[in-house]
C-alpha cells in the first residue's frame, strides 16, 4: 500500500485557507491578507504560527464570538508621523497589515512612522509586518503583547505575554535581515506543536508554582490557563544565565503594547473569565517603519548591513559547525526547499482540514494525504 502524502501544494493550500476563512464570514479581501500571514509562517518554517494554528486560533474564536471576522479598522488619533488604531477585536492579520502599511507610507513621507493599536487580536508572526518594510527598503519594527505566559525573574506567576520584539532590515543579499523571536525561551504557540505531534517540552522552558520544571506539553497548556506553569524568559530562571534581560525586553513591548494607545495589559489578556469560559483578548501592537534616505541613504545602509552580516557569518566556527546563520537566513533556505513542493500538514491538522472541507462542501478541494 502505498504511503499517504502529507505535502500539500501552496495553491491548494492557500485557495483552501483563504475559502474557509471567507466561509467563517471574513470579507474576501481580508482573507487573503489573513491566509498571506498565516502561510508565510510556513514558508519560512515557522509552523507554530502557520496552518498548526488555523483552526484553534483564528476559526475557533469566530466561533466562540471573542473574534470579530469583520475588522473595523478605526483611526482614533493621527499625526504627520503617528497614529493611534482601535481595532475592535477584528482580524489582527488585517489589523496589523494596515497598520504597517500606514507606518511605511509616514515614513515614507516623513523619515520615519510609528502606529499604535489596541483591541487587536493575533496578528500572526511579527516578521511578516517587518518584512513588509524591508520590501520598501525600510526599517521595520514590530511588537505586540499577548495573553499572560512568562514569569518575571524571581516569580512564577505567568503575567507577560511571549512579546516578540521584532526587527527587520533591507540588505543586498537574497534575503533581508529578519529578526523575530519571542522574549520567552520559546513560545505558548511550540508547545501547542509540541503538543499536537506528542512530543514533550524541553526541560527549562517551563516552570511550576513550585519552581521546578515542566515537560508535558498537554499539562502545560491546560498549567498556563490556570496559572500553574509560566514561561521562562529568555536566559532562563533567575540572574544567573540573564533572565532579567528576557524579563527587561518582554516588559518593554508589554509597555509599547498598551501605554501608548490605552490598552490592556498583563492580566486583562488572559482571555479567560471569571467563570472560567472564554472572553476577548484584546491585543495590542506596535508598528514602526524607519526610511534609510531619511539618514545617509539606502545603498549606503544596505552596503554596510550586508557587510556586517558577512562578517559574522565568515567569523570562526566553533568545533564541528559547518555554518553561522544571521536572522533570516535560516527561514529563507526553508522557502528554497519548500517554494516548489508545498507545505507539510501533520495528521492533527490533517484531520481538521478534511473536517473543514467537509463542513463546508468545498468538494474540489482534494488533499493528497486522503
Amino acid at each position: 500500500m502505498a504511503k499517504k502524502l502529507n505535502i500539500v501544494d501552496w495553491k491548494t493550500i492557500s485557495e483552501f485557507v483563504r475559502e474557509v476563512f471567507v466561509r467563517y464570514g471574513i470579507p474576501r479581501e481580508d482573507a487573503l491578507i489573513c491566509a498571506d500571514v498565516l502561510l508565510e509562517s510556513d514558508k519560512r518554517g515557522i509552523e507554530s504560527h502557520g496552518v498548526n494554528r488555523f483552526k484553534p486560533i483564528y476559526l475557533d474564536r469566530i466561533k466562540a464570538g471573542i473574534q470579530n471576522p469583520v475588522t473595523n479598522f478605526e483611526i482614533i488619533k493621527e499625526g504627520p508621523t503617528t497614529a493611534v488604531i482601535d481595532g475592535h477585536l477584528g482580524m489582527g492579520q488585517v489589523i496589523g497589515y494596515k497598520a504597517m502599511s500606514m507606518a511605511i507610507n509616514k515614513a515614507k513621507t516623513y523619515g520615519m512612522g510609528m502606529i499604535a493599536v489596541r483591541n487587536s487580536t493575533h496578528y500572526g508572526i511579527a516578521g511578516y509586518y517587518a518584512t513588509m518594510a524591508t520590501k520598501e527598503g525600510l526599517i521595520g519594527i514590530t511588537g505586540t503583547n499577548a495573553r499572560p505566559s512568562i514569569a518575571p525573574t524571581f516569580g512564577v506567576e505567568n503575567m507577560l505575554g511571549t512579546n516578540p520584539l521584532t526587527f527587520g532590515m533591507p540588505t543586498n543579499e537574497e534575503f533581508p535581515f529578519v529578526l523575530d523571536c519571542a522574549t520567552s525561551i520559546t513560545q505558548r504557540g511550540k508547545i501547542e506543536y509540541f503538543s499536537r505531534v506528542g512530543q514533550a517540552t524541553p526541560s527549562g522552558m517551563v516552570i511550576g508554582r513550585d519552581g521546578e520544571a515542566k515537560t508535558d506539553s498537554d499539562q502545560i497548556l491546560k498549567d498556563l490557563n490556570t496559572g500553574q506553569a509560566a514561561l521562562a524568559p529568555l536566559g532562563g530562571i533567575g540572574e544567573e544565565l540573564g533572565g532579567y534581560k528576557g524579563y527587561g525586553y518582554a516588559t518593554v513591548v508589554e509597555i509599547l503594547s498598551a501605554a501608548l494607545q490605552q490598552g490592556q495589559f498583563l492580566r486583562a489578556l488572559s482571555g479567560v473569565g471569571e467563570d472560567g469560559g472564554k472572553i476577548p483578548m484584546p491585543l495590542g501592537h506596535f508598528f514602526m517603519a524607519i526610511d534609510p534616505e531619511a539618514f545617509m541613504g539606502l545603498e549606503s545602509f544596505k552596503s554596510i548591513c550586508t557587510d556586517i552580516l558577512r562578517d559574522l557569518r565568515n567569523s570562526a566556527k566553533a568545533p564541528g559547525m559547518e555554518h553561522i546563520y544571521t536572522a533570516g537566513e535560516k527561514e529563507y533556505l526553508v522557502w528554497q526547499q519548500r517554494k516548489d513542493i508545498g507545505v507539510p500538514i501533520n495528521e492533527a491538522v490533517q484531520k481538521e482540514l478534511i473536517e473543514l472541507r467537509d463542513e463546508f462542501k468545498l468538494n474540489e478541494f482534494l488533499f493528497p494525504f486522503e
